[in-house]
């Protein structure tokens, strides 16, 4: 029988385009930022729904799937909040703290046959996370959740993440085996070399952004998976000396080659902050190369042809998307569930 998807807060699409590798249909995807529609539309070739969704309702999402399809309903809430605690913060009038709840209203209303969950590793220590599980639980589900290593399956890059799985037609689990680590060279060393503030004529997202004289500088003396510590003083900024400032080893500093990527966060186009600068051009990484180390395809479209490229907002695309390969690994978990219990 065909899996049918719908994948909530779908963002640019990396879940559903992983997910659709792993041979499963993709019907639609919600989000409430509306850059996102034309990576999803193109890329997808879902319906995109534009809402938030606190408005979402089941009607909405069950006319998208074909009747009598196994349906399985995905989704990455926003992390922010989950993130933020770690640092002592409490965010729990935040809007974004109430999206799981949310995701288990249509759960409930929509009763599907499976349903996956990613997010940040720390999601499983607060309170939103125990009352899902609860959720799931009294609806019958049985549930297999665990941290999961990027790179283990695919991903160049060193993301933690926390993913679940869940079935209401038998005992599912997520996968303990391991593929071969894709490192950084193996990923962008085939892309042209550029300059900083330099784009690739037959690729827009193959931009890197411009760094001033101080910056410039500063990557020229910065080596491999090296800190700003290998720098001359002169060059180092006041923070360096700071108590603070000087336990932050990973920003001004270059990848290495033979190593999977940091993880690829919003700002991964600017060198200063974090270890986003090439490995050996004198550059921040560019937009494509922070898509590829998140294990899109070359050719994956964020923005419309012909359109200035803002760092910013592609950024942010690529930022806040899962990783392609680990939606293909959570597609695969499905598509070898449903072979064992025989639907």
């Amino acid at each position: 029988m065909q899996i049918e998807a719908i994948d909530l807060f779908c963002g640019a699409g990396g879940l559903s385009y992983g997910l659709k590798k792993a041979g499963i249909k993709v019907k639609g995807g919600v989000d409430f930022d509306a850059h996102c529609k034309y990576p999803f539309e193109k890329n997808i070739k879902g319906q995109f729904i534009l809402a938030d969704i606190t408005t979402v309702t089941a009607a909405d999402l069950e006319r998208m799937y074909t009747p009598g399809a196994l349906r399985l309903l995905a989704g990455c809430a926003p992390c922010q909040p989950f993130s933020t605690l770690a640092h002592g913060k409490d965010n729990s009038e935040d809007a974004k703290w109430s999206l799981l709840d949310e995701f288990s209203r249509l759960i409930r209303e929509i009763h599907p046959e499976f349903v996956s969950m990613e997010n940040v590793p720390r999601v499983a220590n607060h309170q939103p996370f125990r009352d899902f599980i609860t959720t799931l639980a009294e609806l019958g589900y049985h549930v297999d959740w665990r941290r999961i290593r990027c790179a283990d399956f695919g991903v160049p890059q060193e993301r933690r993440r926390f993913v679940l799985v869940a079935s209401r037609l038998g005992e599912i689990k997520l996968p303990n085996s391991k593929q071969k680590e894709i490192d950084v060279r193996k990923a962008i060393g085939h892309l042209p070399k550029l300059k900083a503030g330099e784009a690739d004529a037959e690729d827009p997202l193959h931009k890197a952004r411009a760094l001033n004289e101080i910056n410039l500088k500063r990557i020229q003396a910065s080596t491999q998976g090296g800190t700003w510590m290998d720098w001359p003083e002169e060059l180092r900024a006041k923070c360096h000396s700071t108590k603070s400032g000087a336990s932050f080893k990973s920003v001004y500093a270059r990848m290495s080659w033979d190593k999977p990527a940091p993880t690829i966060t919003t700002q991964c186009f600017n060198f200063g902050t974090g270890r986003f600068g090439h490995p050996e051009q004198n550059r921040g990484i560019t937009l494509r190369e922070a898509a590829i180390l998140q294990s899109f395809p070359d050719k994956y479209e964020f923005i419309e042809p012909g359109r200035d490229v803002p760092f910013s907002i592609v950024g942010r695309l690529i930022g806040n998307a899962v990783p392609p390969k680990l939606g293909q690994m959570v597609g695969n978990v499905f598509k070898e569930h449903i072979n064992i219990i025989g639907v």
